[in-house]
């Protein structure tokens, strides 16, 4: 299906945002009043750029309060409109985007507000132009689809349509199997958002908390399989208002945009599911040399070396850890990701706009082919091949305490977690586990949680945000079958290394779960489920950006301990670390 996007849903000026939207491949656009307004050039000339750059202008929007008013608003109304005509026709674009009356002075009487549109659809159909009637969810009487739709049938005007927008039907809780009762040939547009859920205004949560389907709660493609079922031929077009968005880069934002149709339009066919990463194969640090010292506290050895890379391959049971000294300060650059199908993983992660990587490979090395997430981390699809490419160390073994890598948390900058969210999902095929927002000492930490659906692998995609300052924290979490027996040894052989936790948080917990209490002496922190899975982790100091966490689950739980984040980011904060 052809794809468009409103110019409102990216930022910069109206220029910008034509070149980043032709740049990510859409067909057309729909263009914004107030983008048009802003813009110096005449619409001639925008009408000529948008040409050159091989995109259609498919709609302009938005037109408001125009229906259901007095005779004397009604003709300076349609004085309004002959304007409008006059601008579309040199804009070269024949659909009007007609929002549902929100004016407290609306009369509620569905046979004023069908004359009316019909006479502007009459006046409209002079100029070539054609009229899309959409109930916005707020409009003071239409503020349904189907009351819209009834609206339009009273008009009965070729020329006069309906505009269907996933975010007014799908915030308000409306069931979208009515639109399966709406000729197609009826339906003249399709404006598509995703949502958080949020309790809200709903004016607000439109204004402000939109977002590209595959990054909210909305069930956009079943709304969309329901207007395709009724027939609808027209665009798939994105119509997003978010103030992150609004203060992004314009190309990322368009990208991703065009990246959420995509695995839109694939779950619409039923295409086979991307290849889920069935584990972790490694996590790669950069290293300045502090880490080595950390890694073999925690009972890693050093069980091998790269041939042509100053990369060290460290091991304890099943979790794998890389050390390469770039010189850079310690932070995580890269996850291997076991991959049934390593070259299915990579043609679907291209398929979705996220090219491989430029690696350099001495010939008799393995394969690895990586893209870059959001972030700028590199995810590489693994299969076992990859470990023949270091040298064994004689005197490593692979024993110990820490059975595998049980997660990784990667902190992103503010303007890219939603698109982290939808990269995670689409290109991984991982899928949410739910958002929170936990208070920082002098912020605001705001976490995502995905995995496959055997938790094989799970990532927790974080914004930390303390002034006007991102939190660059990264961790990897290590599972281990016997938390207390690793936190015994830590602290008596290498005291320093684990993060201090405040007596007051021991105090709490006793009082509500009545632990052990030989989790205060060793510091690691507890949690429970409501079906009584219990979660033991402990903290390590942070090195560079980055710090471990080792993490024992018990009885099925499925969590990360989030209500003992806020302890560990105070702590971390403090200095104590």
């Amino acid at each position: 299906m052809r794809k468009s996007i409103a110019t409102v849903s990216v930022s910069g000026t109206l220029i910008e945002k034509l070149e980043a939207i032709a740049a990510a491949g859409f067909d057309g656009v729909e263009i914004f009043e107030n983008d048009l307004l802003a813009c110096s050039m005449p619409p001639e000339e925008i009408r000529a750029r948008a040409a050159d750059l091989g995109l259609t202008i498919d709609l302009y929007q938005p037109f408001r309060d125009f229906e259901s008013v007095p005779d004397d608003l009604l003709a300076r109304n349609l004085r309004r409109a002959e304007h409008k005509f006059q601008l579309m026709e040199r804009l070269g674009t024949d659909l009007l985007l007609v929002c549902s009356n929100v004016s407290p002075g609306a009369i509620g009487d569905d046979d004023l507000a069908a004359a009316q549109l019909r006479t502007l659809a009459e006046r409209a159909a002079e100029h070539g132009i054609r009229i899309a009637y959409e109930a916005l969810a707020w409009g003071r009487h239409v503020n349904e689809y189907l009351h819209a739709w009834r609206v339009v049938q009273l008009a009965d005007h070729p020329g006069l349509g309906t505009c269907l927008d996933s975010f007014h039907i799908l915030s308000r809780g409306s069931d979208p199997i009515g639109i399966e009762a709406i000729p197609g040939e009826k339906i003249f547009f399709l404006q598509l958002a995703d949502a958080p859920l949020l309790a809200m205004d709903v004016l607000q949560w439109s204004r402000h908390y939109r977002c590209f389907p595959g990054q909210g709660n909305f069930d956009v493609a079943g709304l969309v399989r329901h207007t395709l079922n009724a027939g609808y031929a027209g665009p798939l077009s994105l119509e997003v208002f978010n103030d992150h968005f609004r203060q992004a880069d314009t190309r990322r934002t368009a990208r991703d945009g065009m990246r959420s149709l995509i695995a839109l339009e694939a779950e619409l066919k039923g295409a086979t599911r991307p290849p889920v990463p069935s584990g972790f194969a490694f996590a790669e640090l950069a290293d300045t040399g502090a880490l080595g010292e950390v890694l073999s506290a925690l009972g890693f050895v050093r069980t091998g070396g790269h041939p042509t890379k100053p990369v060290e391959l460290w091991e304890q049971g099943g979790a794998r850890l890389l050390l390469n000294a770039t010189g850079a300060a310690p932070a995580l650059v890269a996850l291997g990701l076991e991959s049934p199908d390593p070259a299915g993983a990579v043609k679907h992660a291209e398929s979705l706009l996220s090219p491989v990587l430029p690696r350099e490979r001495a010939p008799r090395e393995a394969r690895l082919d990586a893209i870059a997430a959001p972030d700028g981390t590199q995810i590489f699809f693994c299969d076992d091949s990859w470990l023949s490419d270091f040298a064994p160390d004689p005197d490593g073994r692979a024993g110990g305490e820490i059975t595998g890598i049980d997660h990784v948390a990667l902190t992103q900058p503010w303007h890219y977690f939603d698109e982290a969210e939808l990269f995670y999902r689409s290109v991984l095929g991982l899928r949410p586990q739910g958002s929170l927002e936990l208070p920082d000492p002098y912020g605001l930490l705001r976490s995502k949680a995905m995995s496959a659906r055997d938790g094989a692998v799970r990532m927790v995609v974080n914004i930390a945000q303390v002034g006007a300052g991102d939190i660059p924290w990264q961790h990897v979490a290590l599972a281990c079958d016997g938390v207390l027996a690793v936190a015994r040894r830590l602290r008596a052989e290498h005291p320093g290394l684990l993060l201090p936790i405040p007596g007051n948080y021991y105090d709490d917990l006793q009082a509500r779960y009545e632990v052990d209490p030989e989790l205060r002496r060793l510091g690691v922190l507890y949690d429970r489920d409501e079906d009584g899975g219990e979660f033991l982790h402990l903290y390590t100091v942070t090195v560079g950006r980055v710090f471990f966490e080792l993490v024992q689950r018990i009885g099925g739980y499925d969590g990360y301990g989030a209500a003992n984040a806020p302890i560990r980011l105070a702590v971390q904060h403090s200095g104590d670390n």
